[in-house]
């Protein structure tokens, strides 16, 4: 008996099997993974990806550029984009193909990726293409990188507020293996809907890896049969009035994307009760930490079949879809709704239940009590550990023990000790050896902004403490002239480091291959003195200064003081 053949391309080789992959990996198998579905059905689609890197989502376009030969094979063009609001542009560009001759595809699907910020930037496009619509065998995924933490950020950020503000219903995977099912689904909703789709991503499941079951026919959507789609459709065309986009959008398209949801049982019951009393709703990580909670309080299937306890598992947490939640919540005395940073369920299930007759709505706490007092913080991150502290507070009056107990002294006590520091010494943060053009003058004021330049906050980075904080892609323009309005001088001129073309393929190390390749975030970044500046500046630049009683220009060159 011979062996397989096992090799490191596998995750993108193999048609089918269980392969281990990383999230972003699998977001770069993911197109691969439409196409084909998109080959059994005989539609000859093309893929279009372009976005702009930012933690969780800071090494897709790597893995996408490594993965290039088999894109090409998936008829998949990866460009990454200026900016994120020039990369949604473009990637709204892709869905008009169809609408003028000589298309080479019957559509194109899109995928676009950023940082939370960079969903803020693309804001503007995005409520505009998404109001257009999408073509009919094309489609969008947008994948929101969010920091709940602000791990690698100026400010915490969630993404699914900005997409609620555009109309773009917001899909949240809980593990790597979600992420390819729920790609999958995201574009088949677009394709239905006509809406951009967003799908929610953070560190905790494309940081990690799996064994996923890779299969493109492993999903199997299902058309709505109970809702009823306009005769000219929800799909983008021209002309099309921007009244007729809001009409289509508002009465249509997000009611097609919770009916797409109701078929395709997109909230699923995941632990279930004969007598239930308390239910948990909750979504993407949260669920995983959920899970985590009720093991770490010794309730089982069985116990929590036993006691009453129910909980749903919501694949799309906007908008939305009712049906499912009011079956769920029939004959609930509470439900419970874990989700990390600001309410996006809760809010949305206080208003569906509010009509129900008093004698059989239930309670719904959340981020807050019936009282008004804080429960599960919006704040950073939510822990396993403190859910697990309210769960067994709204569960004791129906179920109580002492070994429930016990494990909450045994929660407490960890926590405690984690706490604790076991060393005095404390690293003083600082930056990477040999990253250029980040050492601040002693007295001049920092320009400190995402991931490593936020170190300068700390006070004891390469000088003193610095105060300034500005939007990614505009420093220094706080104050376009800030001698004009303050006495202290102007910020040390920035180095030049900027943000022009997008960013291109790594050759190799720092200075080596061609000058039009670019090996870090920053395209223009110098690299060895090839930092785009002209000739005549860069000579500039290195010729020493002039006395300052000498004249300058035309008159030292023909009085021949030069």
């Amino acid at each position: 008996m011979s062996l397989a053949e096992i090799r490191l391309d596998d995750k993108y080789r193999l048609a089918t099997g269980h392969l281990y992959l990383t999230g972003t990996q699998a977001l770069t198998r993911l197109p691969m993974l439409q196409h084909q579905r998109d080959q059994a059905q005989n539609l000859n689609t093309g893929c279009f990806i372009s976005g702009y890197r930012g933690s969780p989502l800071g090494g897709l376009d790597k893995s996408l550029w490594e993965a290039r030969d088999y894109l090409k094979q998936h008829a998949i063009h990866f460009q990454p984009g200026v900016n994120e609001e020039l990369a949604a542009t473009a990637v709204w560009g892709s869905q008009q193909t169809n609408l003028f001759p000589g298309a080479r595809y019957d559509g194109v699907f899109a995928m676009w990726y950023g940082k939370g910020p960079g969903v803020d930037r693309a804001g503007d496009v995005f409520k505009h293409a998404n109001a257009a619509g999408v073509s009919p065998k094309g489609g969008v995924l947008l994948l929101a990188g969010d920091d709940h933490g602000c791990k690698s950020s100026t400010l915490p950020h969630q993404s699914e507020h900005a997409f609620i503000a555009a109309s773009i219903p917001v899909l949240n995977p809980a593990n790597v293996q979600e992420i390819l099912d729920y790609g999958i689904i995201g574009w088949e909703l677009s394709r239905y809907s006509g809406c951009w789709v967003a799908l929610k991503t953070i560190a905790e499941n494309v940081d990690s890896s799996a064994v996923v079951e890779v299969d493109p026919l492993r999903v199997q959507t299902r058309i709505p049969e109970d809702f009823e789609l306009p005769e000219d459709g929800v799909h983008i065309r021209w002309p099309d009035p921007p009244l007729a986009q809001e009409k289509r959008l508002n009465l249509y398209k997000i009611y097609a994307a919770r009916a797409f949801a109701r078929a395709n049982n997109l909230n699923r019951v995941m632990l279930d009760s004969p007598n239930p009393r308390l239910g948990i709703i909750t979504t993407g990580k949260s669920y995983l930490d959920v899970r985590q909670a009720l093991d770490d309080l010794g309730l089982d299937e069985a116990l929590c079949a036993s006691v009453g306890l129910r909980v749903l598992k919501v694949g799309m947490s906007w908008p939305l879809e009712p049906v499912s939640v009011h079956e769920f919540a029939q004959g609930l005395d509470e439900i419970l709704v874990v989700e990390e940073k600001r309410s996006i369920i809760e809010d949305q299930l206080t208003g569906q239940l509010y009509n129900w007759p008093v004698s059989k709505r239930p309670r719904v706490v959340g981020e807050f009590d019936e009282q008004g007092n804080s429960l599960l913080p919006n704040l950073s991150e939510l822990t396993p550990a403190m859910i697990a502290r309210v769960i067994a507070k709204r569960l004791a009056p129906i179920y109580t023990s002492d070994s429930i107990q016990a494990r909450l002294a045994f929660l407490a006590a960890k926590e405690k000790a984690l706490a604790a520091r076991s060393y005095s010494t404390v690293r003083t943060p600082h930056y990477c050896s040999g990253c250029p053009a980040q050492h601040i003058h002693q007295g001049a004021r920092g320009q400190p902004r995402l991931g490593r330049y936020r170190l300068s906050l700390h006070g004891a980075v390469d000088g003193p403490a610095h105060r300034d904080l500005y939007p990614d892609g505009r420093r220094g323009r706080q104050l376009d002239r800030p001698g004009a309005v303050h006495r202290h001088p102007a910020h040390v001129p920035e180095p030049r480091r900027r943000h022009l073309l997008p960013l291109r393929q790594p050759r190799g190390a720092c200075g080596s291959g061609s000058r039009r390749q670019h090996h870090l975030q920053d395209s223009l970044q110098r690299c060895r003195g090839h930092d785009r500046r002209p000739a005549h500046r860069r000579r500039a630049a290195r010729r020493p200064a002039q006395p300052a009683d000498l004249p300058r220009g035309r008159q030292t060159h023909r009085s021949g003081k030069r």
